[in-house]
């Protein structure tokens, strides 16, 4: 057997959190590839208590210690995203592989310097845009590329961001201050726009309308009302590099109609994509497709090939991401999204942000 893959995990809360939720059960699912051999938390207490709970010998209380040990070949950063970049520099600095979790920066300026650090060093870094593994994703992109619509004409994406709504759960009140750089945009936007243009193509063109529609929030379970930072409505409409239309609609909250719809529009077909939630790295997806003499669309189930994990629920993706994650750092091939297609992501994101500042249509890149 191949040696297994080292991970030192960065925020690993022992009571929740994306690790325990996510990271933890996806590495354990792929037993072959990895092995968990130390965790980091902010505090001595959790981190003996994550160590207890997940089956882990080293546990830190700084990520120092963690970043520096010789028995980690990769470091995950799982903590909220003002934390990114500073954690992300210190394993680049000590030579480790990084997968740190989407947004990669606080903003395109951290993403960019981030890349370029990984590049200098010479080690793979990821970035966590998992929807782009996701098997239904996998699916639709190979269709795509096997002419099941023919010549892409449009491509309509819907979705509600589940956050950013009249409550929200103490733990994500920081979302809803945009300089915390965990919007809307940033998140939910972010990681269906990715999947979007994993299967279609980078976006050439593009204007934007973002506004901030509720002007406060309710923490969940309180009675305390906060203002609201960070927009809960962002329009997009462009031009992808082949020339198809594109449209994008987020907002916040949870809809009691759509909150997940993606249609792909072709000459020769159509392709359509839903899910109860907007978070499209989280939820299940569906395919439903047309081509050719059919006049309505019908379910098409993902084929088997294209799932890599045994794992059902929030931590498929994950997992997926993980899978490919072991095929590039053993042979070198590139199936996960680096920190350069983190950045090409935030550059997408910055033009909107521009778009939607200046009135002007934008560039990404």
């Amino acid at each position: 057997m191949t040696k297994r893959i080292r991970v030192g995990i960065i925020g690993a809360n022992p009571d929740r959190g994306w690790a325990a939720q996510a990271h933890i059960p996806a590495l354990q699912s792929l037993p072959d590839d990895f092995e968990i051999t130390a965790l980091s938390t902010s505090r001595r207490e959790s981190a003996a208590a994550a160590g207890k709970r997940f089956g882990v010998p080293l546990a830190f209380d700084n990520h120092e210690d963690l970043v520096n040990r010789a028995d980690v070949d990769v470091v995950a950063i799982t903590v909220k995203v003002p934390y990114h970049f500073e954690l992300a520099t210190a394993a680049l600095t000590a030579g480790k592989a990084v997968y740190c979790e989407w947004p990669l920066g606080n903003g395109l300026r951290e993403a960019e310097k981030l890349a370029a650090l990984a590049k200098k060093k010479g080690v793979l870094a990821v970035a966590g845009l998992q929807a782009r593994s996701a098997p239904p994703v996998l699916y639709v992109r190979d269709l795509i590329r096997q002419g099941y619509v023919g010549e892409v004409l449009s491509t309509t994406l819907i979705g509600s961001g589940m956050g950013w709504g009249p409550t929200i759960e103490p733990y994500n009140v920081y979302m809803s201050d945009r300089k915390n750089g965990a919007t809307l945009l940033a998140i939910a936007l972010g990681h269906a726009a990715d999947a979007l243009c994993y299967c279609l193509g980078e976006v050439r063109e593009l204007s934007a309308t973002m506004t901030m529609r509720r002007k406060s929030f309710t923490i969940a379970g309180t009675e305390e009302s906060r203002p609201m930072n960070a927009d809960d409505q962002v329009c997009v409409t462009g031009l992808l590099d082949g020339g198809a239309a594109l449209s994008i609609h987020y907002r916040g909250g949870r809809s009691r109609g759509t909150n997940l719809l993606w249609e792909i529009n072709g000459t020769d077909g159509d392709l359509q994509v839903t899910a109860d939630g907007g978070q499209a790295q989280i939820f299940e997806l569906t395919v439903r497709g047309g081509s050719g003499a059919q006049s309505s669309p019908e379910v098409l189930p993902v084929p088997p090939q294209y799932r890599f994990s045994p794992l059902h629920g929030p931590a498929i993706n994950v997992a997926q991401a993980y899978a490919r994650f072991a095929r590039d750092y053993r042979e070198g091939t590139h199936l996960s999204a680096t920190f350069d297609d983190a950045v090409t992501r935030h550059r997408m994101l910055d033009a909107i942000e521009k778009a939607a500042a200046t009135g002007q249509c934008q560039t990404p890149g």
